[in-house]
Formats: C-alpha cells, structure tokens, sequence
C-alpha cells in the first residue's frame, strides 16, 4: 500500500483552523477548505511511486481490479476528503448521469471552453456525494415542506416577502417551490438586495430558528441565495451522523469539519451564495422540486466492527472503524480499489503508522491488516 501526500485547497469559506488541528500542525492563518485523497487530475494524491493518477495509469487493472476498471473505466471512481468549513459554502445541486452526459456534449459541442467561467458541465459524469460530520456540522439540504416554509417566512414581517408566501400557499408542492425559486433568482437585483437586507435583520432579531440564515447572510450579503436558503431544510449533525446528497437535491454545507466522498466529477450548478456563474435555466432544469426530511444517516453495523454509511451508489462506498484499545487486528484485504483514512487516535495499516489526518492508498487485491486504537475510515467502492 502506498502512504499518501494530499493536497489541501485553500478556497475562500475554509476554516483556518479545523485542518491544522486535526493533522497537529500550525494554521498559516488561509483558509484550509478540502483536502483531496485520490486520482482527480485537479490535484491527484502524491506517492512513493508518483501521483496516484500515474500510478493506475500504469497499470489500471493491477491497482483498481478488473471488476472496477470494467463497471467504471481505468480511474479511481470516487474522491475522498476533508472538508472543513468556516463560512458557507454556494448553495448548489449536482445533475444526474444523464443529465451530465447530455449537458457536457452540448456544451463540447459549442465549443465553450472546460476552463470558462460559464461552463456548467467540466466532465460527463454525476456527482452524488456523502458527508460524514468529525465535529458538530451544520448544512442545508433538500426543500422544506412548502407551507411550514410559508409559515417561516411570514414570520419575519418583510413586506417584500410576502409574494413568495402566497405562492408557497397557492400552488401543489412542485409548482409553488419552482415558481419560487424561479421568481428569487430573476427578481430585480436591487430590490431583491434589499429585500435579503430586511430579511437578514429580521432572522438576527428573531434568532432561534432564523440563526442558520442570518448568519449565512452576514456572509453573502444581498446575495438572493439568502432567501432561496430559506427554502431548505437546516440540519446540525453530531459526529458519527452524515448526510447524502443525491442528483438535483440543492444543498450547502456551513459549518464543521466532516469527512466527504463523492464520484469523481466537478459538475456543480449554482444557485447563490457565490460571486460565481448561476445558470438560472440549466438549474431548474437539474433541480427536484420535491419536499422532504434531509434523512440523517448514522452507520450500520457490519461484519469483524465495521460500521457502513448505506447509500444507492456504486462508484463509492464509505465505513468506519472504531478500534479500541487492545483490540484485535482487522484483515481489510478487498477485491477493490480502497484508500483508509485515520481521523482519531493512533493506527496501524500494513507497514504505515497513521495519525490524525493521514491516509494509504491499497490496491485491489493487495492485503491490508489495521490494528490500534483510534478512529479509520474506509473509501471504496461497491463490489
């Protein structure tokens, strides 16, 4: 197995702490966002024999399986990280197989360039992904039911909000959260701008179940995204607990420090809470207007003291090992492609000693014994 040097991405909404805490190094005082285990080209993993895109390049049947390399090509299907936020991150859905697919060809064929600022769609593939919290994590996912939304948005008395409330009232759960959302993110700037700086006043006055969106204001202020948030469900995991966020689900993380997997893909629509591209006809297009609980998920035991976070994915498959002290050692050996993270205590994979924040990367096939006290987690995907 190959011990791996990872990068860490220094985008703007990273907590300057929570990275640095976990791995026992300095802050430099940036923000520490994500940080990438894995083959994604963008910043591929780093071993002893070379990025972890040129190791299964040479050989992609040796180091992911043929089952792998035949279900999902010659790459890593999924990229595991660390992701740590101190401020929220764009609210955002991610488009279906073939939704990427279709997308991707139109926009190859009309020659925009995959670099451009506009370009929706950098890959053919889905991005479905999975965040487990490390810390107490706090994220907005999928629509809130339309009449509790109704009730929650009456309660702050602002007379420019009031058209949305009817229409939450007016339409079945479908049409009135499309037609909201649609009206949000084409309303005039300026009056949707003060529209987001009555609203942000009233949730601080308020507090309470408005805190969440206040505080996502005081970040984006005037950005439309503050109301659409409104639209969603808030969730606060404790550790252990995770989130699944499937095709057209919009959602944003806010806060905390979490371990993510996703498919191996960049494909993100916009819908607020950025300076950057929102595509308001490609996103109704992507999004599914149907209400519902996020669904917290918390682990299922499994065989020899894994605990497995249950998706309807094939390209990833994320569990956890809780190894206390004097506990037996663990045979991790798999048919299939893994990378073991250790995010607690003191681990030991094959020849590796893992701390906080370290990880391997274990061909398909090759054995992979653990032993130690501490907390790993195990990325692959389903055989």
């Amino acid at each position: 197995m190959d011990r791996l040097d990872n990068t860490i991405r220094p985008y703007a909404w990273g907590s300057t702490t929570a990275i640095p805490r976990l791995l026992g190094t300095e802050p430099t005082g940036e923000p520490q966002a994500e940080m990438w285990m894995g083959a994604h080209p963008g910043a591929p993993s780093r071993t002893g024999r070379g990025t972890l895109v040129e190791v299964i390049d040479t050989d992609p049947e040796r180091e992911l399986g043929p089952d792998s390399v035949a279900r999902f090509g010659p790459r890593l299907p999924f990229l595991l990280k660390l992701l740590a936020a101190g401020a929220p991150l764009s609210l955002q859905v991610h488009p279906d197989l073939a939704q990427a697919k279709e997308g991707y060809a139109d926009e190859e064929s009309r020659g925009v360039p995959v670099t451009a600022p506009h370009r929706n769609y950098k890959d053919a593939n889905h991005k479905p992904e999975l965040v487990c919290a490390l810390t107490e994590f706090d994220g907005l996912c999928g629509f809130r039911d339309p009449l509790r939304t109704a009730e929650l948005l009456d309660g702050l008395a602002v007379d420019s909000l009031k058209p949305y409330v009817d229409l939450l009232h007016a339409h079945p759960e479908e049409a009135a959260l499309r037609e909201v959302l649609t009206a949000i993110l084409t309303a005039d700037p300026e009056e949707m701008a003060r529209t987001v700086t009555e609203t942000a006043a009233a949730c601080d006055r308020l507090g309470g179940d408005y805190a969440p969106y206040a505080d996502i204001a005081h970040h984006y202020p005037g950005d439309p995204g503050v109301i659409a948030a409104l639209l969603l469900n808030h969730v606060r995991l404790q550790p252990g607990e995770a989130l699944f966020l499937g095709a057209g689900v919009p959602h944003a993380y806010l806060n905390g420090l979490g371990v993510e997997i996703m498919a191996n893909s960049d494909n993100v629509l916009r819908c607020g809470l950025t300076p950057k591209h929102v595509d308001v006809p490609e996103l109704l297009r992507i999004v599914r207007f149907e209400a519902g609980d996020p669904g917290v998920l918390r682990p299922e035991a499994g065989p020899d003291g894994e605990e497995v976070y249950e998706t309807p994915i094939d390209e990833f498959r994320l569990s956890r090992y809780v190894l206390p002290e004097g506990g037996a050692t663990h045979d991790l050996t798999l048919t299939t492609p893994q990378i073991l993270l250790c995010t607690a205590g003191s681990v030991r994979a094959g020849e590796h000693a893992l701390g906080p924040g370290r990880s391997v990367f274990v061909p398909a096939g090759e054995q992979a014994e653990v032993s130690g006290t501490g907390t790993l987690f195990r990325a692959t995907v389903v055989a």
